[in-house]
């Protein structure tokens, strides 16, 4: 991890793409779950978390007028494993209590979206935290992205292929690529918001919201 002395620019993408590439869990650390007695296998274990990394694909639309029906997938992780939901009623009934919590942090970057979505669907997400907004103290007032987090706190290369985010995440049975890339979305959310956290850097308000949350998780990978 890097120490909190760090001069506080972006990388150039060129010095990006220089750096280690960012390791996302381990295959057998992901799960995806896609039907009801899925979820109810891991209830537990998501009622004890006090921190999701967050994020939500949907199958991109591409002609004008074209209305999303997504979000077909959601991510939630932990810093030892990621759970992709592949969305459908039964399991938005029992994902609702767990993103209407306000006492369990989701946090993730680009979520206004997600909100939108949600909100369509007939359910809100409270405990939301906007990591792009975060680095105000680091002396940029422009949302940073996901890359640009992982680059400037870790030095890491964190690598988005467009080519899988704008796939079709309403399909049956999701691609290796696909796993990967919504983990890694949610996973690495989680570990910024945790070196933020442990540099002292989030803003006044989310830190307060902490008070009612568990010691920061330390993550010896990285």
């Amino acid at each position: 991890m890097m120490d909190s002395s760090f001069q506080h620019i972006l990388p150039s993408k060129v010095e990006i793409q220089q750096f280690p590439r960012f390791q996302n869990l381990p295959k057998q650390a992901i799960h995806v779950i896609q039907n009801l007695e899925q979820c109810e296998a891991i209830r537990a274990e998501l009622e004890q978390v006090s921190i999701f990394g967050f994020d939500s694909e949907s199958k991109p639309t591409f002609q004008v007028g074209e209305v999303s029906t997504g979000p077909h997938l959601i991510q939630l992780a932990s810093v030892e494993q990621a759970y992709l939901f592949q969305m459908s009623p039964p399991i938005w009934s029992f994902l609702a209590p767990f993103l209407a919590n306000p006492d369990q942090l989701k946090v993730g970057f680009g979520l206004k979206n997600d909100t939108h979505l949600f909100r369509k669907k007939g359910f809100e997400l409270k405990g939301v935290v906007e990591l792009s907004k975060c680095f105000a103290s680091f002396g940029l007032t422009n949302p940073v992205g996901i890359k640009n987090a992982i680059a400037l706190l870790f030095r890491l290369n964190f690598p988005k292929s467009k080519k899988v985010s704008t796939s079709n995440w309403a399909r049956k049975v999701l691609t290796p690529e696909q796993v990967d890339y919504a983990a890694a979305d949610a996973y690495a959310a989680l570990l910024v918001f945790e070196e933020l956290r442990r540099l002292e850097r989030l803003p006044k308000d989310i830190s307060k919201e902490l008070e009612k949350t568990t010691k920061p998780c330390r993550h010896e990978k990285l």
